[in-house]
């Protein structure tokens, strides 16, 4: 069974808009999927629908079996959620961030401590959880919501721009980490981007997402090889370039 199966979402606004429109696709234990498109595209939609932050119009989703329709609760128990907006109490010290966040997961202080024991090891941040996270890098930040995210090891982690405005080495540090939980610990994730060699150094799979709608889905090599292309981005644009070209 799927980690994560997406079966024909659609969610219609006011005016027969639709910013999504029957997307499907399915994401394995331990899998990397990346939904990619330009702005406006449904991505934030079919990952905002996925986390039930938005109800569908139409359709479903199931995580670890669980319908987000008919049991968002039980969805939300094997999911994390981090967009790209997210931020953390900056007159907290990092420490006690993570034990508070902690605290919204288990009420077992041991447990507790377990899985503040695992963010601490995972952002690498140090002497400097001991003090206040309005004096830390976005990096800083950014790792720290990472580790806060998967803490207690989530069945599917939802990562919007994980990397977003982070420099070289903070993203790639990231992005390892992803990869590492994926193939140590089996865990699947949801990434949305707009860094294609972000993508495609760290996807296992890739959706195109355009107008609503699921153009092509496969791994990198695979879409590369069908168009004729030298990286992602050039599929990309061709992807999206013919779909665009088609409406006119």
């Amino acid at each position: 069974m799927s980690v994560l199966s997406v079966q024909g979402l659609t969610k219609s606004y006011k005016k027969g808009v639709n910013a999504a429109e029957n997307i499907s696709f399915d994401i394995d234990k331990g899998e990397i999927f990346a939904l990619i498109g330009p702005n406006g595209a449904g991505k934030t939609t079919t990952i905002r629908m996925i986390a039930t932050l938005l109800t569908p119009t139409d359709g479903d989703a199931f995580v670890n079996g669980h319908s987000i329709v008919k049991d968002p609760a039980k969805v939300r128990e094997n999911i994390t959620y981090l967009p790209d907006e997210a931020g953390a109490y900056k007159t907290m010290k990092g420490i006690d961030y993570l034990y508070f966040m902690a605290g919204l997961y288990s009420s077992d202080r041991a447990q507790v401590e377990k899985y503040v024991e695992r963010a601490v090891d995972m952002c690498g941040l140090g002497d400097r959880l001991e003090e206040k996270i309005n004096g830390y890098s976005r990096g800083m930040i950014r790792k720290l919501l990472l580790s806060r995210a998967v803490m207690n090891r989530p069945a599917l982690a939802i990562l919007d721009e994980a990397t977003s405005g982070l420099d070289v080495i903070n993203a790639l540090d990231i992005r390892k980490t992803i990869k590492r939980l994926s193939k140590e610990e089996g865990m699947s994730f949801l990434l949305s981007s707009h860094n294609m060699l972000e993508i495609e150094f760290v996807s296992d799979r890739v959706g195109i997402i355009s107008e609503g709608h699921i153009l092509e889905t496969g791994t990198v090599e695979q879409l590369k090889e069908k168009y004729g292309a030298g990286n992602l981005e050039e599929v990309f644009q061709t992807v999206i370039g013919s779909e665009r070209s088609a409406q006119i």
